[in-house]
């Protein structure tokens, strides 16, 4: 069954994938360590997980299945989702798969690496408007499919 699932600390497109779940009828599940607020909705549902830094992470690779959407930026986690057959779609609208996750997953440790010699002292860029647009675009294009091929 097609469910969302979000990483929601810190991310910046809850409200996006509420309402194209909301137009779409699908149940979101948006998982934290503390507790969020989110709309009034029987679709909608909190996850709060307590524990390690990792435990939000791994309730969603625990419960996430083929057919499932994960938003996240966290790249190991992304990893994790796809060997579960999950789409992955970051919320700058990049989706993640097994072709590209482990170049991923390479620069980020090339870019960890840097950052700890002093090399390089800056995060990702802000949020734009093109972002968002780009990410709405990607995740319904990712219903649609995933839609089809349930059909």
């Amino acid at each position: 069954m097609l469910n969302i699932y979000i990483d929601a600390d810190g991310c910046a497109v809850k409200d996006e994938v509420y309402k194209v779940a909301c137009r779409y009828k699908l149940e979101v599940f948006v998982v934290a360590n503390k507790p969020l607020v989110i709309p009034m909705s029987a679709k909608i549902h909190m996850q709060v997980t307590s524990g390690g830094f990792d435990a939000a992470d791994d309730w969603i690779a625990e419960n996430i299945s083929q057919g499932d959407i994960l938003i996240t930026s966290d790249l190991l986690l992304a990893d994790r989702c796809i060997k579960r057959q999950a789409r992955v779609l970051g919320p700058k609208g990049h989706e993640f798969d097994e072709e590209n996750i482990g170049s991923a997953l390479a620069s980020r440790e090339l870019m960890a690496h840097l950052r700890q010699m002093g090399n390089v002292n800056t995060g990702p860029a802000p949020m734009a408007k093109a972002d968002r647009s780009k990410f709405l675009s990607k995740l319904d294009q990712i219903i649609q499919s995933i839609r089809k091929t349930t059909a």
